[in-house]
């Protein structure tokens, strides 16, 4: 069962002994193990490559992923994941003193990287950052380095990735400044799997919906940080 990440904690990641893990990934394997499926296969690739390689049969499943109208045309996603809100990475003590978006956008000489094709490429975009002052990277690595070298004034992405790959990377002297809720409300992930695959995301969500918000599951994510009040917001 191949199983698409990407390298952002605490989604997704390899510990110090190279096992592949991560929230997403843990949630994975409990779901392969549930519908009784022993194998688990993960494969690590490119933000642009997750759903292409899910609609052509390269992996079963992706990472969690924000549940666009756009992708949603492409792909099928199961009942949310985590519910998260965007963050922006900076340098330590923010030199710009940014605030959010609005900030970013209201500062000339600010210029903000972004990943191809995510979520918050969007969101900079509405908020009024012009195209001139984005930087588009492939992978979370490339735009923190463009943050920590000068290249970028800040990366927009899920807040939650920027303070794990703050944890894993502390000598880099990196800060999370947190979206706040009156710019932008949280946001809910999702696994993505073929729109074909329809017997499977039922199988997907079933194990979901018996799995999220137990006690188990909140002591999973409580190991990737995640608090219980953000756990209340999967529960409906």
């Amino acid at each position: 069962m191949k199983f698409a990440y990407l390298i952002e904690p605490p989604f997704n990641y390899q510990d110090e002994h190279d096992r592949v893990t991560g929230c997403d990934v843990e949630l994975a394997k409990h779901i392969f193990s549930k519908i009784g499926t022993d194998s688990f296969e993960p494969i690590e690739t490119e933000f642009a490559n997750l759903l292409p390689g899910v609609v052509k049969g390269d992996w079963r499943m992706t990472t969690g992923l924000f549940a666009t109208p756009e992708r949603k045309k492409i792909v099928s996603f199961s009942r949310p994941i985590w519910a998260l809100p965007d963050g922006l990475l900076v340098n330590k003590d923010n030199p710009l003193s940014l605030k959010g978006y609005r900030s970013v956008a209201a500062i000339p000489e600010c210029t903000l990287a972004v990943i191809r094709d995510q979520f918050q490429h969007l969101s900079a975009v509405k908020f009024g950052v012009p195209d001139e002052r984005i930087l588009i990277f492939e992978t979370y690595t490339e735009a923190a380095k463009a943050v920590k070298q000068g290249k970028a004034d800040a990366y927009a992405s899920v807040g939650r990735a920027h303070t794990g790959f703050i944890e894993q990377n502390s000598e880099m002297n990196l800060e999370h400044v947190p979206i706040p809720v009156s710019e932008k409300q949280p946001a809910f992930g999702c696994f993505a799997v073929a729109k074909s695959d329809n017997a499977f995301r039922h199988c997907i969500n079933e194990v979901l919906d018996a799995y999220i918000g137990s006690k188990q599951h909140r002591t999973l994510m409580a190991e990737f940080g995640f608090t219980n009040s953000e756990i209340d917001l999967l529960i409906h």
